[in-house]
């Protein structure tokens, strides 16, 4: 295998939890309708900004900025501490251009931040602190009893009912990419941040070309990745990943997406690496975005698992692989 962990590993920046992804946009209308359709909650315009949250305490989760042309603005992670910011920008690599720590003006939440680039291919990645946090919504789902069949939990003469709308959103889950240099961008990741492999995927010649990373926070259970990248040979951001509450949920917002005229990218399916149910959307810039539910949580006792790249490897359950979603 290439990847490993770092060798002589640095004092590491402590990430805490995905934030948000910003995406500029030449149609920013069209693009703020998909959101609303995905089930974004706006907040508000602040220049050329749209922002969005969840029915989650992020003060926001998306941020919709009107471009010439669209692109990918580069996702933030909450990191532990302001000394965190600090050390960033002092720390990180000069290929970096890591800025110094700046007050997040014209934001929702507020709070400070650090932007880098990362050394390999140059996408943006932000770091914040001490954003506030708002007042969790009540999306209003229905509470849900099942019955199996040797287990009836509904009482007699009660009934499911749901509303057709939006799948919402509850927080953004993790982001992926496509990266130029597995290696480099491998190594640079693991040595300065948190992130820990959750699964490791090697080609044919036993050579890692994919990691999913999750944060290493000791006995805290986190997501099995919040943070992914593959080798291929042009960079582009691959998709961001949005939890809501439920397969209902989850379906009802398929539907919904559906019947407005969007493009399904793939799903609705069962990933086998971390285990969500998935579904995954173009939005108006072709850019893809994805509703998961029923993710697995680790902690740092469950170790590194490595699997040869294969499509049986990406899900156990749903239509096939398109050749879309592996460009």
């Amino acid at each position: 295998m290439a990847a490993g962990l770092p060798s002589n590993p640095l004092k590491k920046i402590q990430l805490v939890r995905p934030a948000h992804v910003w995406y500029k946009h030449a149609d920013i209308e069209a693009a703020k309708r998909f959101a609303a359709d995905f089930g974004f909650f706006e907040t508000e315009t602040i220049g050329k900004t749209t922002f969005f949250r969840g029915y989650g305490t992020e003060p926001f989760v998306l941020a919709l900025e009107a471009s010439d042309k669209p692109e990918f603005g580069g996702a933030a992670f909450v990191v532990e501490s302001e000394e965190d910011l600090v050390y960033a920008h002092q720390s990180l690599p000069k290929e970096c251009r890591a800025t110094e720590v700046h007050e997040l003006k014209d934001v929702p939440g507020g709070g400070k931040r650090v932007t880098f680039y990362d050394p390999v291919d140059g996408f943006p990645f932000h770091l914040v602190h001490g954003q506030s946090q708002v007042e969790r919504r009540d999306p209003g789902f229905p509470v849900l009893k099942f019955n199996y069949p040797n287990e009836k939990n509904r009482e007699p003469n009660k009934f499911q009912r749901f509303e057709k709308r939006p799948a919402p959103v509850h927080k953004l889950g993790h982001f992926g990419m496509c990266v130029t240099n597995f290696a480099k961008c491998y190594e640079f990741y693991s040595t300065y941040f948190n992130f820990h492999p959750s699964e490791l995927v090697h080609n044919d010649e036993g050579v890692d070309v994919t990691v999913f990373f999750r944060l290493d926070r000791g006995k805290e259970f986190v997501d099995h990745h919040c943070f992914f990248f593959f080798e291929g040979p042009k960079m582009h951001v691959h998709h961001s990943s949005f939890e809501t509450h439920d397969f209902d949920a989850q379906v009802l917002g398929h539907d919904w997406l559906r019947h407005q005229g969007y493009t399904n990218c793939w799903g609705v399916g069962r990933h086998v690496m971390g285990s969500q149910i998935f579904d995954y959307w173009f939005d108006p810039s072709n850019f893809i975005l994805e509703h998961y539910v029923d993710g697995d949580l680790l902690d740092m006792n469950e170790p590194t698992h490595h699997n040869k790249a294969a499509p049986d490897n990406l899900h156990v359950w749903g239509p096939d692989v398109p050749p879309t979603f592996l460009q």
